[in-house]
């Protein structure tokens, strides 16, 4: 059975315990609903409720647990002596996997039989030639321990699927039996529902918080191992990034430190008063019509994919500036000999965060009581200087958190800075000049073929770990100051 049945069977018994549930109550109270502690849906949704979620979550669990659980029996079936030179046993379990589909999909191509399939004694080159005549595709040729190893993945996996299906369907009808049985005119279906919505809505909370946990640990351990390759002196004081793979490499955080930042404050540059300005205009001078048709307009810069803008940074704004700045430019100064700057990407990165500070920075000054406004301009002032002493002065700690959250987003830009800041790291104060951040080295370090046991490998994650770290203090500092002084002027 597909799992695409398995879960319209679920549903379907979850809609006929609705209504069986609802009966059920307007039966026990003689058909007078008044008769009853809830309302008839109540119980309806409590009987649904019980069939469904406690068989989604045995579901979703053992879609979870079942293929590590497979791994690691069929993985030890593997001797090490059929591991190839030069592989190993990560790679050698892919196979197998590659195998036991192929498999799969010769036997329901018809392509050969179950028994061919099961046959642990088989042909291997026979075997081969039926797989490859069936479509499959192989990257390595089939040896009698991945085979063997294929057939007991194969019949795993089938015998976990039917216990899964046995298992999930028994307890969807063990629930809906118990809460129908439940069912009568006393029982509080209401409270027995919303304490399962109250319970429904903590896992998703849940669910966030502890895949934050996940991306940290992950991070946390694989630094960890780099550190115990590399010194995190050299990591943390040194003044050389120098990536190489044979060895000695000198693998320091402050040069791509340095350009993250310079980076990062040449994109606020731009964005923090544009955005700022165009919040005012929005909110304080503009007509209904103009803020109805200016705010969505300037809204769908923050949804242009990052991709985009460093396509905008390589082909018109760095071009441009090298017009302008470089040698034989307008200007005849010579300051800039590529495309490829600081000054690109802070201007296209402060571009697209206009929106992002402009939007929270609008919705920020929009929550300023009109009372405010009315007493200031009730004592004579103007209508600027009611905006720039008394709406700023009280937006000002949301603009100042909104300015660290867009600092945040800034720190952790990649695509613009990828093809728009060059791949230099080193200190230098030229906004004219290449260099590279955080998150462009982290990319070049996990691309192409890596060995996840060398300090070069495993320094993206130390990277991303202290990238983490920096962007949250961002966001706490930002959240602290939003909540700290917002009650003043409320």
């Amino acid at each position: 059975m597909a799992l695409s049945w398995l879960l319209l069977i679920l549903l379907a018994l979850a809609v006929i315990g609705y209504f069986s549930g609802r009966s059920r109550a307007l039966a026990s109270a003689g058909g007078n609903a008044r008769e009853l502690h809830s309302l008839p849906s109540y119980y309806g949704y409590n009987v649904a409720l019980t069939t469904l979620l406690p068989a989604l979550g045995v579901l979703i669990v053992w879609l979870l647990m079942q293929p590590m659980i497979i791994d690691n029996t069929v993985s030890g079936l593997v001797p090490d002596q059929a591991i190839p030179e030069g592989s190993d046993r990560g790679l050698v379990m892919s196979e197998v996997r590659r195998v036991a589909n192929g498999l799969d999909g010769a036997v329901a191509s018809e392509a050969m039989t179950e028994a061919q399939a099961q046959n642990p004694d088989a042909d291997i080159e026979a075997l081969t030639a039926a797989l490859k005549d069936a479509g499959q595709v192989l990257t390595q040729d089939i040896t009698q321990p991945i085979l063997m190893a294929a057939q007991k993945y194969r019949s795993m996996t089938s015998n976990g699927s039917v216990a899964m299906q046995v298992v999930v369907l028994a307890l969807a009808l063990l629930g809906a039996a118990f809460a129908y049985v439940r069912t009568h005119k006393e029982f509080r279906a209401r409270n027995v529902v919303e304490q399962g919505i109250l319970a429904l809505l903590l896992l998703a909370a849940s669910i966030a918080i502890l895949t934050t946990v996940g991306i940290v640990l992950s991070m946390f351990f694989e630094t960890l191992n780099f550190f115990q390759l590399h010194s995190w002196k050299d990591f943390f004081f040194g003044s050389t990034w120098a990536p190489n793979f044979r060895g000695g490499s000198e693998l320091s955080i402050l040069p791509l430190l340095w350009g993250t930042l310079y980076i990062s404050v040449i994109a606020l540059l731009v964005a923090v008063p544009i955005g700022l300005f165009a919040a005012v205009y929005l909110s304080e001078y503009a007509s209904t019509v103009t803020r109805s048709v200016a705010k969505p307009l300037l809204e769908i810069l923050a949804g242009i994919p990052t991709i985009v803008y460093g396509l905008f940074a390589l082909l018109t704004v760095g071009p441009a500036l090298v017009s302008m700045f470089g040698n034989g430019g307008a200007l005849g100064v010579g300051w800039m000999a590529s495309s490829n700057a600081v000054l690109t990407a802070g201007l296209v990165m402060g571009i697209m965060l206009i929106p992002f500070v402009s939007s929270l920075s609008d919705d920020i000054i929009n929550a300023v009581p009109q009372s405010i406004r009315d007493g200031s301009l009730g004592l004579g002032a103007t209508k600027s200087e009611t905006v720039r002493q008394v709406v700023l002065p009280a937006a000002l700690p949301g603009i100042v958190g909104a300015i660290l959250l867009a600092a945040s987003r800034a720190v952790g830009e990649t695509m613009i800075v990828v093809m728009a800041a060059g791949a230099i790291a080193k200190f230098s104060g030229n906004p004219f000049e290449a260099m590279t951040t955080i998150t462009t080295r982290i990319v070049s370090q996990l691309t192409g073929d890596t060995d996840f046991a060398s300090p070069e490998t495993l320094v993206a994650f130390a990277l991303g770990l202290t990238l983490f770290i920096i962007t949250l203090g961002l966001n706490i500092f930002a959240l602290y100051i939003v909540r700290k002084y917002r009650e003043q002027y409320e």
